[in-house]
């Protein structure tokens, strides 16, 4: 059977299961959004039949991309290709529901049935005004590009890069939700974006294997174990994301006396049936698979399970259409609605230090990091391995650095203060960075993940290297890149106005917190990284590199310091804190702080430049002693014989 005909068997055998899913899905959403006050079934409707498309998507691209073996040449194989296909028309899908939604949501916000909204220019200049649905056009544009990508990639490293852009696809309507709103906005965003990804990836997943399965595909057992495990992960981050989301809007006391209530326990026992049914079952059906060839149960079961998944998705598209009861909550003050949370009053040092909100986000991505290297040391360890303990104090560093900047006192006043911002931004774009690319981590995940083998598919120490490899890698750590990325982005931030505009909104302050983490790992990873850089520069490369960021570093600081325009100005006027002084006081503050704040990752870079520089002059005089040895010191023997002949003496 050709490759084309693979997909079109594929999207023949799925297309009955997945119209039932999802119109069970659509019909228990409108129904719960029909017992809500003013009818919100169209929406519902769009909502669910687009985030169905939307996971049917990221599971076909997740297949191509990791749960497949790609052939030896980096292209796709069958199984591969026709997931892509499959991604490609349900990416089209997904497009149009995103383009649907926006008329829908202009008719909900302004209470009108979409019939009479005929007008398209009213619907663009209405849609041109509200966050949620920008945020549905922006979707529209990402999935369409998606979908074209779909049709032109054939390659492995395209499909992996597709797979990242359907899961950011998820964010500009995630961000801009009803969890965007309201106080503890910034732990209910967090927490729904980790929900969203996980729930995506297992339910997406699930499809994908299922029609891998029908297809008649290679390596069912290898994408089953892979998925199975990733499932596992999904579902405890979908458990925990779902009920730090449903405390932050629902007191314990009204969990069984309202229909929100109701609606959080129907969608939590969804979620036990799904794990119990689901995990152990299919690795019942995995085991099937690998001992004794037989995927009819893997099948059957799986079949079940994505019934059940479409289910939730019902119960969840409802829960998103409903507000939680307002009895037992108090009305937000201006500052909680604007950062998310009240603060307990002037930024002293012991508030910097002890005043903590842990950072959903970058606090469990600093633990998590912290964990994973400490894992990979103790497998080296075990098989008698070495490696080097400053290393391993260097990361752990930087990740406790990266907790305390986000996580402390000192990120919980951040987003009401530029000063104490300034302190996060130094901390997340200079120091960090710093310890981390000292840790030396691709080096660690290298030696400590186990290698796929000649004949078996490539796994994650392949796909680490590849993403080493990458043109993306190679062109994000070229010197001349790295500089401007790390040294622009503080004039691009703070003096075009962005920064005025982010600070008004949670996702910008993530989008910022990544941007500075990542813009210092790229600068310094080929100045001072112990692992191999894609662009190896020669020491004093290194050292141009690093003197040519401090004067952009410094005038940066000093612009700031002289400046007569407060930044931000009308934010940080709304929040009305009454101990924070004048703003432009304040913004010279921060502008002192960033211009002091470079010495210090200064001296750690200098200091780590000097010590590498010396090993690797030590390792240079170890080798030329061990050929010296080897070959009787005949480089010597040739160069003395060489000054004799100069001199014209002879032998």
């Amino acid at each position: 059977m050709s490759t084309e005909a693979q997909a079109r068997t594929l999207r023949t055998g799925l297309v009955p299961l997945l119209a039932v899913g999802a119109t069970i899905a659509a019909a228990l959403a409108a129904a719960i959004a029909a017992g809500t006050e003013g009818d919100k079934s169209g929406l519902i409707v769009v909502r669910v039949l687009t985030e169905s498309a939307a996971v049917v998507t990221i599971g076909s691209l997740l297949l191509a991309a990791f749960l497949t073996p790609p052939k030896p040449s980096g292209r796709l194989a069958a199984d591969g290709y026709a997931a892509l296909r499959t991604a490609a028309w349900s990416a089209l899908v997904w497009t149009l529901g995103a383009v649907l939604a926006v008329p829908f949501t202009v008719a909900e916000a302004l209470n009108q049935p979409v019939t009479e909204l005929l007008d398209l220019q009213l619907i663009f200049q209405f849609a041109g005004l509200a966050e949620q649905t920008r945020a549905w056009m922006i979707t529209a544009v990402v999935v369409a590009l998606l979908a074209l990508g779909c049709r032109l990639t054939l390659s492995w490293g395209w499909t992996a890069v597709l797979f990242l852009v359907s899961v950011f696809a998820l964010f500009p309507v995630a961000v801009t939700g009803h969890s965007s709103g309201g106080g503890s906005h910034d732990v209910a965003t967090n927490s729904l974006l980790f929900h969203l990804v996980a729930a995506a990836l297992w339910v997406g997943g699930l499809i994908a294997l299922l029609a891998h399965g029908r297809r008649g595909g290679v390596r069912l057992d290898l994408a089953a174990t892979r998925f199975s495990r990733l499932a596992l992960v999904c579902w405890i981050v979908m458990g925990l994301s779902g009920v730090i989301n449903a405390y932050v809007r629902l007191p314990i006391d009204k969990l069984f006396s309202s229909n929100y209530g109701w609606l959080v326990v129907g969608k939590t026992v969804a979620l036990l049936v799904l794990f119990v049914f689901g995990y152990f079952q299919r690795e019942k059906g995995v085991r099937a698979v690998v001992e004794h060839g037989t995927k009819r149960a893997l099948l059957r079961l799986a079949g079940v399970e994505v019934l059940l998944m479409f289910l939730t998705i019902g119960l969840a598209a409802g829960l998103s259409r409903t507000a939680p009861p307002p009895e037992g909550r108090t009305f937000p003050s201006t500052v909680e609605l604007r950062i998310g949370y009240d603060l307990n009053g002037a930024p002293t040092l012991e508030r910097l230090l002890f005043d903590w909100r842990f950072d959903l986000v970058f606090g469990t991505a600093a633990l998590l990091l912290a964990v994973l290297y400490l894992l990979g040391v103790r497998r080296l360890r075990k098989r008698g391995d070495a490696w080097p303990v400053g290393r391993t104090v260097a990361w752990v560093a930087g990740c406790l650095t990266l907790l305390f900047a986000t996580s402390s006192g000192l990120g919980r006043y951040a987003p009401a203060m530029f000063s104490v911002h300034m302190e996060t931004h130094m901390l997340l774009s200079m120091l960090v960075p710093v310890l981390l690319v000292l840790g030396g981590p691709v080096t660690l995940a290298l030696r400590a993940l186990p290698t796929a083998g000649k004949d078996n598919p490539p796994g994650p120490r392949e796909w680490l290297l590849a993403l080493v490899h990458s043109p993306v890698a190679k062109l994000l750590t070229n010197p001349f890149v790295a500089l401007a990325l790390f040294v622009g982005s503080f004039y691009g931030l703070y003096f075009s106005g962005l920064f005025d505009v982010a600070l008004k909104h949670h996702w910008a302050h993530l989008a910022m917190n990544a941007h500075f983490l990542l813009a210092g790992y790229v600068f310094y990873w080929p100045v001072i990284g112990v692992d191999p850089a894609p662009n190896r520069l020669p020491p004093l490369g290194r050292l141009g590199l690093l003197f040519a960021s401090i004067p952009f570093h410094a005038f940066f600081g000093i612009t700031l310091m002289s400046s007569q325009t407060v930044i931000g100005d009308d934010f940080y006027r709304g929040l009305s804190l009454p101990w924070v002084g004048p703003l432009l006081e304040d913004q010279r503050l921060g502008g002192g702080i960033a211009w002091a704040a470079g010495e210090v990752p200064l001296i750690v870079v200098m200091v780590a430049l000097l010590v590498q520089w010396a090993r690797s002059d030590d390792r240079e005089a170890r080798r030329a002693d061990r050929r010296a040895d080897a070959d009787g010191d005949a480089d010597l023997a040739a160069y003395n014989a060489m000054l004799r002949k100069m001199s014209g003496k002879q032998d």
